[in-house]
C-alpha cells in the first residue's frame, strides 16, 4: 500500500514540495496524497472485480445458450452482489478526510484500512480462481455449487467493503481488521 503512496507523493509539482515545507500545510499535503492513494486503490480494485463480472455475463450468456435457464438466478444473484460490490467502491467517497471535513480518520486506523484494502485486493484473486472454476463446470453437475461458492465470495468482498467503510467513517464497529492470508 505504501508504494501506491510514495507513487503519489513522487508525482509532486515543485510548487507542492515548497508548500510542504510550510507549518501546518505539510499534513495537509500529505492527506492530499493519502486521498488521491485511496482512489487510485480502489479505482483498481474495482476495474479487477469489473472484469470478473464481465465474465460472469459471458457465463450467463453461454448458460441461456445452452438452455440451462434453471441456473441463471443463482449466478443473476452472484452477479449482482459483484456489482454492488464495484459500485460502492467506484462510487464511496475517497477517504482520509480533508482538513475541513467533518470526519477525520485517525492515523492508527489507517493500518486497518490499509489491511482491509489488501484484503479487497485477495478478495479479487479468489472471485477470479472461483469465475475459472464457475467456466470449468459448465455442463458438469458441479456448477451448482460453483455457483454458490461465487455468491459467497462476492458477499465476503461487499461485506469487507462495508467494514473498511465504517474505519473510514470513524470506527463504527470493529477496529481490528481479519488477518490477511499469507
Amino acid at each position: 500500500m505504501s508504494d501506491l503512496f510514495d507513487r503519489v507523493t513522487q508525482a509532486q509539482d515543485i510548487f507542492k514540495k515548497l508548500a510542504s515545507k510550510l507549518p501546518g500545510f505539510k499534513g495537509y499535503v500529505e492527506r492530499n496524497h493519502r486521498r488521491s492513494s485511496d482512489k487510485i486503490l480502489r479505482d483498481a480494485i474495482a476495474e479487477r472485480f469489473e472484469q470478473q463480472y464481465q465474465r460472469i455475463s459471458q457465463v450467463q450468456r453461454d448458460l441461456i445458450s445452452e438452455g440451462q435457464i434453471e441456473l441463471i438466478d443463482d449466478l443473476e444473484s452472484s452477479a449482482i452482489k459483484l456489482r454492488q460490490f464495484i459500485d460502492r467502491v467506484r462510487n464511496a467517497s475517497y477517504g482520509y478526510a480533508g482538513i475541513f471535513d467533518a470526519i477525520k480518520i485517525e492515523e492508527s486506523q489507517l493500518a486497518t484500512v490499509y489491511n482491509y484494502d489488501l484484503i479487497l485486493l485477495e478478495s479479487s484473486e479468489e472471485i477470479t480462481r472461483a469465475v475459472d472454476n464457475l467456466e470449468a463446470s459448465l455442463g458438469t453437475d458441479g456448477l451448482p455449487a460453483a455457483i454458490r461458492h461465487l455468491r459467497t465470495l462476492s458477499q465476503q468482498a461487499v461485506d469487507a467493503f462495508d467494514k473498511r467503510a465504517e474505519v473510514m467513517i470513524g470506527g463504527v464497529g470493529d477496529t481490528q481488521a481479519p488477518a490477511v492470508s499469507q
